[in-house]
């Protein structure tokens, strides 16, 4: 049976912008990181606390995926911090647009919403 989830795979338009965005704003740990040369094509391992793991991918020329909010596929990848006004603030100091924080409805939990330099949509949920 299911125990966790142990990545979620991202493929980068630019793939140095997005190591630094994941590595250097989001603080994630590179476990290890291939060049690919039969592929033209990059595979980053980045490290989250609790063992799960984001693969970075690059690949050449990658077709444009669609995102609004309700499309079909993968809304978002939610992210558990500790203090979520406090990421917000960090975030806004390095540039980063973030949503206004919302209080979840059913778990009383904040939240708010960020992107990746692709537009992927991420989100910071407090634990």
């Amino acid at each position: 049976m299911l125990r966790a989830i142990h990545h979620a795979a991202i493929i980068a338009s630019d793939y140095q912008v997005s190591k630094h965005f994941y590595t250097q704003i989001l603080g994630l740990k590179i476990h290890a990181e291939h060049y690919r040369a039969e592929r033209d094509s990059y595979k980053l391992d980045l490290i989250l606390p609790n063992g799960g793991q984001i693969e970075l991918f690059s690949f050449p020329k990658p077709p444009a995926r669609p995102s609004h909010p309700e499309a079909c596929g993968l809304r978002h990848l939610a992210f558990v911090v500790d203090d979520v006004a406090f990421c917000k603030r960090h975030l806004e100091s390095l540039n980063i647009a973030v949503e206004p924080i919302r209080i979840d409805e059913y778990t009383n939990k904040s939240f708010t919403f960020f992107a990746d330099p692709d537009g992927l949509p991420l989100e910071l949920y407090e634990r």
